[in-house]
């Protein structure tokens, strides 16, 4: 087993359990807890105890998340599936979840991306498709990045002026 590779989670999520999810078309509860810990360490537990009441068994109830995630060819309605009633995702960790699985289609709903972006907090489906992702687009287009790296400047620069103020 090479550790390694989980000392730099994002390149392993985006290399390797992405490249897993669409061979096999699902991904493991190691693999999807991955994601969920790089997005929100903190989260772990509270999603693990809500996919458990779906299935007790953790394995199959990631599978069968993640299986019907693949299944739809919709971008859209990915991430409805992931905010259903039935599967319970927030935003913010549903879209990170996407986002490993599909970053050439999604982005992160983050609070530091947001707000650098200047945009009201949202809700729903329709207001990430509507607002949020063609914000970050634009902005990725603007300054020659793909979606990731887009993701990956907007919150860089936000923590960096959060870092500003506090040491001074």
């Amino acid at each position: 087993m090479d550790y390694l590779k989980y000392y730099n989670l994002e390149k392993y999520l985006f290399k390797e359990v992405n490249n897993r999810f669409h061979k096999n078309h699902y991904l493991t509860a190691e693999d999807f807890f991955c994601i969920v810990i790089w997005k929100a360490n903190r989260a772990k537990t509270k999603i693990k105890n809500r996919l458990l009441k779906i299935d007790s068994n953790l394995q199959k109830s990631v599978k069968d998340l993640t299986s019907s995630i693949y299944q739809e060819k919709d971008t859209e309605d990915r991430l409805e599936i992931m905010l259903s009633k039935k599967w319970g995702f927030s935003l913010p960790m549903a879209t990170a979840i996407l986002t490993v699985l599909y970053h050439k289609d999604i982005s992160v709903y983050d609070v530091r991306v947001r707000a650098e972006l200047k945009l009201k907090e949202i809700y729903t489906t329709e207001q990430y498709f509507d607002y949020f992702l063609p914000a970050v687009q634009k902005f990725a287009k603007s300054h020659k990045l793909n979606l990731r790296n887009a993701d990956r400047y907007l919150w860089g620069k936000s923590f960096y002026e959060d870092l500003k103020r506090l040491v001074n």
